[in-house]
């Protein structure tokens, strides 16, 4: 079995790639420390939205729904501001229609690659932000702190592991979330009818009309109970909806199964992911993005207790670390 990790090029771009037997992925450190694609080229599945040569322009400006972005801090905060150990950090307001923050910093921002090679069963890559006063980010959340990413290529598919340090003097919020873009259909012979998605989601919560929530539940419908239950087309109505995670079988996951080929793609993000977001571009087929979040949209702002919301501080020298893999299974 061929094993390979090496430099080369994404559509122009400075990228490190994987390969390990049918497998293949590539990480654009440049752009986000993006994991770009993830590929089994025996079979010919994309299982992420990739930007192709005619698509970097718009990847340019649009990150956040390709590969795997990294949101930091994620999704939404009420125009643009959040409490933290008696300070209001001010944050860019980036969404006009809301009139909030979204998205924070390091899903544009250029990673270093500290690592990359081969062992006897995978490849891998190590790609690192570290942010200090000198970080652009740093006038936003001026704290000091570094970001890392290891993903490795085996035959038990992707695996990717993600390290927060805080370097500096005082506490700072862990906020983070995964912007991930999943193809459906990822096989060129399928449909997107041909998808179910199933996801392991509990409550939804309600969100006004800033897209933030309020604080209360709101009831499942019948198609989100069957997300959570057999599984359910993937573009059923428009979502942009905001879910608890709630494990089943020991396990926090979005699977999404090719039903004309009896393949599943199980996405397995690890149990420190406390809320999920699923959108699905207004229910237009093609792709769509199952967000592993730690912490509920807007939490400092919320005044609900930080277990229930996801919202916990790194102490100065203080690691927070969680493991996720997207691998293949067969189901027929």
């Amino acid at each position: 079995m061929d094993i390979e990790a090496y430099e080369g090029q994404f559509e122009g771009e400075d990228a490190v790639w994987l390969r390990v037997g049918r497998y293949e992925a590539a990480v654009l450190p440049g752009i986000g420390g993006n994991l770009i694609a993830f590929r089994d080229t025996q079979s010919g599945y994309r299982f992420l939205r990739e930007p192709g040569t005619e698509g970097m322009d718009a990847f340019k400006e649009s990150p956040g729904v390709y590969g795997i972005p990294v949101l930091f801090p994620p999704n939404r905060y009420e125009d643009g501001k959040f409490p933290w150990n008696g300070q209001v950090y001010r944050l860019p307001i980036n969404e006009k229609a809301t009139g909030n923050h979204i998205h924070g910093f390091l899903y544009t921002a250029a990673w270093q690659v500290e690592d990359f090679g081969t062992g006897k069963n995978e490849s891998y890559v190590t790609v690192a932000v570290k942010v200090d006063e000198n970080h652009p980010s740093y006038t936003y959340l001026p704290h000091q702190y570094t970001v890392k990413l290891r993903y490795g290529l085996s035959e038990a598919g992707l695996s990717q592991q993600v390290l927060i340090h805080n370097n500096g003097d005082e506490a700072m919020p862990c906020l983070l979330a995964f912007h991930t873009a999943v193809n459906a259909p990822f096989a060129r012979e399928s449909a997107a009818s041909d998808y179910r998605v199933k996801l392991t989601i509990g409550d939804r919560w309600e969100l006004n009309e800033r897209m933030l929530p309020t604080g209360n539940y709101q009831p499942l419908t019948p198609k989100e109970t069957e997300l959570r239950e057999e599984g359910v087309y993937p573009f059923f109505a428009p979502l942009d909806n905001h879910y608890t995670a709630v494990p089943q079988n020991g396990r926090n996951r979005m699977e999404l199964t090719d039903t004309k080929l009896g393949v599943t793609l199980v996405y397995d993000v690890g149990t420190s992911y406390k809320q999920w977001m699923i959108w699905n571009n207004g229910a237009t087929e093609g792709f769509f993005c199952p967000e592993p979040q730690i912490n509920l949209v807007n939490a400092p702002n919320v005044q609900l207790p930080g277990e229930e919301i996801g919202l916990f501080s790194l102490q100065p020298g203080e690691y927070w670390e969680e493991t996720a893999r997207l691998y293949v299974k067969k189901t027929i």
